[in-house]
């Protein structure tokens, strides 16, 4: 039987292993797997293979519209016409909508970087006997493991949610 956890990198983990350990698994018969932090850049624009899910194209399709919509409507009192008025609105409402989503998106890039990240760090993976399985559960949840599962032999999983 298998019982897989994930926990922040904490003392929580250390005591819980220390405490699997106390309760009679041997230190061969865990295995803790810390992750890397992503090391490289967030990239801002998407390609057409990768996409992260934040548009720079929204608020600028928006604004360029009501800019459009405005400059075409008060284009019939301008020297130029409601054509050239539209398009120079739909140019500048896209200008404007598309900085403010860059810098905005930059903005929280950045402020993401800076704050710790709360998500799972390491991986635990203990190797036991099925009566033991329930009692290294609870020792996991008691040391504020952020998920808990127990892999029988049989290959059934059971998944636990607190």
């Amino acid at each position: 039987m298998l019982v897989i956890s994930s926990f922040e990198q904490s003392k929580n983990l250390e005591i819980a292993i220390a405490q699997i350990e106390h309760y009679g698994i041997t230190k061969n018969q865990i295995l803790a797997v810390p992750f890397d932090k992503r090391r490289e850049d967030r990239k801002l624009f998407d390609t057409l293979h990768r996409s992260d899910g934040v548009s720079l194209f929204d608020l600028a399709a928006a604004l360029g519209t009501v800019f459009a919509v405005l400059g075409a409507s008060y284009g019939f009192l301008f020297k130029w016409g409601p054509i050239i008025w539209g398009l120079i609105g739909l140019a500048s409402g896209a200008t404007l909508g598309f900085l403010i989503d860059y810098f905005y998106t930059k903005k929280k890039t950045k402020e993401r970087e800076k704050k710790p990240h709360a998500l799972t760090e390491v991986v635990l993976i203990v190797e036991c006997e099925e009566g033991e399985g329930k009692k290294i559960e609870t020792i996991l949840w008691d040391n504020l493991a952020l998920g808990v599962s127990i892999v029988n032999n049989n290959t059934e999983r059971e998944t636990s949610i607190k």
